[in-house]
């Protein structure tokens, strides 16, 4: 029996259903698919008297992908009841063939993830191919879902209410090696073709064998791990649970707080209603508008950057052997510990061998605790400190493929380090700045070729962001952009691609964010609600926290370069309100930021930062009201308007480009699915309206105009 997704065969009493998606890489459980698995149960079934056994295997390089998430994007709430009723009609096919009295086997020859892993744990038996780079496990939490095809009831009861945790709550994702340590799979081959072999020997060892052909939670003598919730030891874990997730979430994730509301209460009941308690939460979260904000941007913008959308096309891929990086700051020394950990040579120059030294050290600090966790041997430590070349020679970036440039906010710095280290680039190698303010076009005037002059502006600190922003020139051409795409991603990294203009895409959105903060206070709004609404709307830090760290005496010296170059072009610059106020702070106040003693905030040595007692007399005015909406508001909205405006004007190009530099890059918050994606799942109309009215009360910084309306309408997605 063919099918279009799923091939059935029976032989010597051995049925094989394979999964074999046509027209797919990978297989999913697309609606086809639960069609097909519907007639492939029925035949199951009605071959039960002559069937001694059941192989579950794939056709793809992988074993199963999951669910169809387009499917889960066109979704609404109005379609609650069907989408438990499709989730039903799944475990029901599951259920039949996992309770036929025969033995199961799920042979994995590939990754099972999410939807995936729920078909393998459908097997009695699972045998996996011993191959590192194979992985399982249940990511729907990252995507605003929850597992529903049974992972949460199954993998809870094969592992205990607590055991089980960390699989399903943080999506913990594991390899063959860990699944078969922890119980979820059974043996291991090493290559795929030894699977099938081994799970006929399996079959035919299990005849006559009650046990072998059925689930642990099937059986009479069950009992779960570590016990129920009504176990004191358990009962007192779980209370606290949900106030350690709220304080997680915020409230702001529906998601983990349905799955540990799944797994406590369907370890309280039979294994059937168990399953049922399951689909009623998956179906809540399947059609609410977290979900789609975070499945369209984990899965599929993340897919958009992973596959290279914003690359440019038939340029050929591009692997650096030797970087050199001017600048042994935070930001150079950070480029080279990327780059050294990624097998790179690179070439650490500044002013000083001294000053060099200092920044490789850097790398040395940071695989050292690795080597003291015994996460990496000093073997491995020493191969990757050979690999940076710190120095205050220009001659020693000869031959290099990529300079990058990291020195300070300096134009005329910028310009004499170009010229200084451009000469030493290898034939058809190019040169980049890692500016973040800074218009790149300007910059390349200092360059001898302004076609191969590139943004490429890393985040702090570079060891743990994920994100660089890669801004294309008024000169620079396909090549280079592309070559610096491959190299981002050689780094491990997510690029974005964006056009050239003062403060990027990143820098100019982030400073709406911060500044609105600045502008709220000076209203009089006390500073612990801005920063607290901050947190609640789901921003990792407030924006007066954000500018001690970046310091607000760089806000200042970005603020006085904008002036300057306004003036070259004839122009006035007219500071904000925000900006204004972060003036004062540093020239009328002597409050710099952090790194020089303190800003908004006061840090005492050895306890917590407190915000500076200076805020309470100078700006907070008691009369002034404020409503906590608003200010959260106010935050949010802001971005995603100055990142319409970005659409707009051309410096995005892309939603996804939008999307996950916002999350990545500025902390815009996940639930959100990004600054683009804000306004999408609020939906058009709703998001201009709310603008509006924030606009009459706040000003100009909420207009959206006609050519951001018209952008956002354009790049609408369609699933």
């Amino acid at each position: 029996m063919i099918t279009q997704t799923i091939r059935y065969e029976l032989a010597n009493g051995i049925a094989t259903i394979t999964f074999d998606e046509q027209g797919s890489p990978v297989n999913t459980m697309c609606l086809q698919w639960q069609d097909d698995l519907d007639a492939i149960a029925a035949q199951v079934v009605k071959d039960r008297a002559q069937i001694r056994g059941i192989v579950l295997a794939s056709a793809k390089s992988t074993f199963f992908a999951g669910a169809d998430l387009k499917g889960v994007m066109r979704s609404t709430v109005a379609d609650g009841p069907r989408v438990f009723t499709e989730i039903e009609r799944i475990k029901r096919n599951f259920r039949t063939i996992e309770t036929q009295g025969v033995p199961v086997v799920s042979c994995l020859n590939g990754a099972a993830l999410g939807g995936g892993w729920e078909v393998a744990l459908v097997g009695h038996h699972r045998i996996a191919v011993n191959n590192p780079k194979v992985q399982f496990g249940l990511p729907e939490i990252t995507l605003g879902l929850i597992p529903g095809g049974g992972g949460i009831t199954k993998m809870t009861r094969v592992l205990g209410l607590m055991a089980a945790q960390p699989y399903i709550l943080e999506s913990k994702l594991f390899g063959p090696e860990e699944a078969l340590e922890i119980g979820v799979v059974h043996e291991l081959v090493s290559a795929p073709e030894e699977l099938l072999p081994r799970a006929l020997a399996f079959i035919e060892a299990a005849q006559g064998k009650p046990e072998a052909c059925q689930h642990v939670w099937d059986r009479k003598d069950y009992k779960i791990p570590g016990g129920t919730p009504s176990n004191p030891k358990i009962a007192g874990m779980l209370t606290v649970a949900p106030a350690v997730l709220k304080q997680k979430t915020r409230g702001l994730y529906p998601a983990p707080e349905a799955a540990l509301a799944a797994m406590v209460e369907g370890a309280m009941v039979d294994f059937d209603t168990a399953m049922r308690v399951e689909s009623r939460y998956l179906a809540g979260l399947m059609t609410s508008t977290v979900a789609k904000n975070m499945i369209n941007t984990f899965f599929f913008n993340m897919n958009a950057i992973k596959g290279g959308q914003s690359r440019p096309k038939d340029v050929p891929r591009y692997q650096p052997k030797k970087v050199g990086v001017l600048g042994a700051g935070m930001m150079g020394s950070g480029i080279a510990y990327s780059q050294a950990t990624k097998g790179i040579a690179t070439v650490l120059k500044d002013v000083s061998i001294e000053a060099a030294e200092k920044g490789k050290s850097y790398t040395t600090r940071l695989t050292q605790k690795r080597v003291d966790k015994g996460q990496m041997s000093a073997e491995k430590q020493q191969g990757i400190l050979t690999l940076i070349t710190p120095t205050a020679s220009a001659a020693d970036l000869k031959g290099c493929d990529l300079i990058i440039e990291a020195v300070f906010e300096q134009r005329e710095l910028k310009a004499m380090v170009t010229k200084e280290a451009e000469p030493m680039l290898a034939e058809g190698g190019f040169f980049a700045s890692n500016t973040s303010t800074l218009p790149i076009s300007g910059l390349a005037q200092a360059s001898r070729d302004a076609k191969k002059f590139v943004g490429i502006h890393f985040f702090s600190p570079v060891d743990k962001m994920k994100l660089v922003e890669i801004i294309r020139g008024k000169g620079t051409d396909d090549q280079t952009i592309a070559r610096a795409y491959d190299y981002v991603q050689a780094l491990g990294k997510l690029p974005i691609v964006v056009n050239d203009s003062r403060g990027f895409y990143t820098s100019r959105t982030f400073g709406t964010f911060v500044m609105e903060g600045a502008a709220m206070l000076g209203e009089g709004i006390p500073a612990p609600v801005i920063e607290n609404a901050a947190m609640q709307a789901g921003m990792p830090v407030g924006p007066l926290a954000v500018l001690d760290e970046t310091a607000l005496s760089l806000s200042v010296h970005v603020l006085e370069q904008t002036r300057i170059d306004f003036q070259k072009e004839g122009k006035q610059y007219v500071a904000t309100p925000g900006e204004t106020l972060v003036e004062r702070m540093v020239k009328e106040h002597q409050r710099p930021g952090r790194a020089a003693g303190g800003g908004f905030y006061d840090y005492p040595e050895g306890q917590k930062k407190v915000l500076w007692h200076g805020l309470k007399t100078l700006f907070e005015k008691p009369g002034v009201g404020w409503n906590l909406q608003d200010v959260k508001d106010r935050l949010l909205y802001r971005q995603a308007v100055e990142t319409a405006h970005c659409l707009a004007e051309g410096v995005l190009t892309s939603v996804h480009d939008g999307n996950i530099g916002s999350i990545f890059g500025i902390g815009f918050p996940a639930w959100t699915g990004g600054a683009l994606q804000f306004i999408y799942g609020m939906g058009i109309d709703a998001f201009e309206k709310r603008c509006a009215e924030l606009a009459a009360q706040y000003g100009s910084g909420f207009v959206l105009g006609d050519a951001a309306r018209a952008a956002i309408r354009q790049h609408q997605p369609v699933y």
